[in-house]
């Protein structure tokens, strides 16, 4: 054989090598991949593959975040606009205004002097029970201004004692608003001729029991009433009927009872049997009267509204002389309150 043929067969056998071997390695690296499926490297691998779409996903993840995150304030915006309506209702404590004979009182009391003759009362002496019955207001309502705190009962007068009185002149009238839901209650007074009102002050109030079937939702009705006259004060030892048993009664209606009297607006219930009284009275284990506080701010009664013993005392005092109507509502902003909100300073 001749030395170009051994090159040529060589250069063949070379290349022909070469190309086995890269066979057997192309054929290995396979048999690598699938043998390694689960292997950690490999493993690896797949989840580095993974990685980008599980980026894409925290992406959406953080979109979506984002998304709750933009509905949270809006929610948070929602509470602090309720909260707002609830700031901006009316408040105040200006009752003792009404007491007060300086010159910070309220301009529908006016402050007289007593004088045991006067011209209504001819051949006796006048008593404050002339005075209440002449201008109007309860013979309480002038003993707190004439005792110059919330004692209702002493009504001791001498020559040149001063108190106060509704104004004569005035055609002074009230109202109360209660907000069911809030279980709150605001005290007006209502100037008729000059079409003005004045918020006294706000009190807590006990409601009854919630009642799905009743239209108010609560034992409570909606509506606008008028108080009557046919008022009770009640002490310890003090008896009556009450469902037809007979009983302490300041155990059922506290010290106070103001009747509701006729139904005039959008009445749910009629008024009979309804009222605003004082918080029950019950036995402490000393076996002592105590008034139950615990009833005032809740829907436990009923159907009446339950005060605290020295707020139910303050509004007897006050509109017992005067016509009075109780407004009920779901809301504040619901109520039709009379004449003008005229602010005191």
């Amino acid at each position: 054989m001749s030395t170009s043929k051994i090159v040529t067969v060589g250069v063949v056998a070379l290349f022909g090598v070469i190309a086995t071997l890269g066979f057997f390695k192309k054929n290995q690296k396979k048999a690598d991949v699938v043998f390694d499926t689960k292997d950690n490297k490999i493993q690896e691998i797949v989840i580095d593959k993974k990685i980008e779409p599980a980026q894409e996903e925290k992406k959406v993840i953080k979109i979506t975040a984002l998304k709750n995150e933009s509905k949270k304030p809006i929610k948070k915006a929602d509470t602090k606009v309720a909260l707002k309506e609830d700031e901006n209702l009316p408040e105040a404590n200006i009752i003792d205004r009404l007491f007060v004979t300086d010159s910070s009182k309220l301009p529908i009391v006016e402050t007289v002097t007593y004088t045991s003759r006067v011209p209504w009362i001819q051949g006796r002496q006048a008593w404050i029970a002339d005075y209440a019955s002449h201008f109007s207001t309860t013979r309480h309502f002038i003993a707190r201004s004439l005792n110059k705190k919330t004692d209702y009962f002493t009504q001791k007068v001498s020559q040149g004692d001063r108190f106060n009185v509704l104004r004569e002149d005035k055609n002074i009238k009230f109202h109360l608003l209660i907000d069911i839901n809030r279980s709150k209650l605001w005290f007006y007074s209502f100037d008729e001729d000059a079409n003005e009102r004045i918020l006294l002050k706000t009190y807590k109030v006990g409601l009854g029991r919630k009642e799905s079937k009743r239209e108010s939702g609560s034992l409570t009705p909606k509506g606008k009433y008028t108080l009557g006259s046919k008022v009770a004060i009640y002490k310890p030892n003090t008896m009556g009927y009450f469902q037809d048993n007979k009983i302490e009664m300041i155990k059922i209606f506290g010290t106070r009872w103001i009747p509701f009297d006729k139904e005039v607006e959008n009445c749910t219930e009629p008024a009979k049997g309804l009222g605003i009284h004082g918080a029950p009275f019950v036995e402490s284990a000393n076996s002592e009267l105590v008034e139950d506080r615990s009833r005032v701010g809740k829907f436990g009664s009923d159907g009446c509204i339950r005060l605290f013993s020295e707020d139910i005392e303050e509004i007897f005092s006050i509109v017992i002389s005067r016509p009075t109507t109780i407004e009920l509502v779901d809301d504040f902003h619901d109520a039709k309150l009379p004449g003008v909100e005229k602010i005191i300073k």
